[in-house]
């Protein structure tokens, strides 16, 4: 499916708006991508719990683990569903907060200058053929529209936070994912 932006906006994304989020700081663009996973519940996929935990409408009472998580605010500005489905939470021009505290070749709080992308998935299950060719045409959008992106400046969140997160994963066909970017 071919993307294009639109102010900030990618189209035809499906929009599900998130209040967390903020501006950038003046003058910074977004010039790295960061690669992340997400279920909710963990292991479980298809249900709503990525988007109410992004739109603050979970009910932290629905399964255990959400009273581990009681409170959190986070956001993303793509998740890509195991279906392929693209859905954006937070204009590519704001700051959405999805890297937590991070680094990246020396420049601390990565929320500031990224653009962050969630797939559905765990750390130990293989991602859908489907979400590798949504990234992949997602990618190809952004680096052809935000010029501070290019290939080199993709990283997983283990890349930004090591110690502290290890998604996407050591099932994430980072070559395949590379090879993806290079074809239409």
């Amino acid at each position: 499916m071919p993307f294009y932006l639109e102010q900030g906006w990618l189209r035809p994304a499906r929009i599900v708006p998130s209040p967390n989020f903020g501006p950038r700081p003046a003058g910074v663009k977004p010039d790295l991508l960061v690669i992340h996973n997400i279920s909710l519940p963990p292991g479980e996929f298809g249900g709503e719990g990525i988007e109410r935990l992004f739109t603050n409408t979970l009910d932290w009472g629905m399964h255990p683990f959400f009273e581990e998580i009681r409170g959190l605010q986070v956001s993303s500005h793509l998740l890509i569903r195991r279906s392929g489905e693209v859905l954006q939470f937070v204009n590519l021009l704001e700051r959405a907060w999805h890297a937590g505290q991070s680094c990246y070749q020396g420049r601390d709080n990565c929320n500031d200058f990224s653009i962050g992308i969630e797939l559905e998935g765990t750390d130990d299950t293989p991602y859908s053929e489907a979400q590798y060719l949504a990234l992949a045409a997602v990618t190809r959008c952004l680096l052809q529209s935000l010029p501070g992106l290019s290939p080199d400046r993709i990283a997983g969140h283990s890349d930004i936070a090591p110690g502290r997160k290890t998604d996407p994963g050591h099932v994430f066909d980072w070559p395949k994912y590379r090879a993806m970017l290079n074809s239409p």
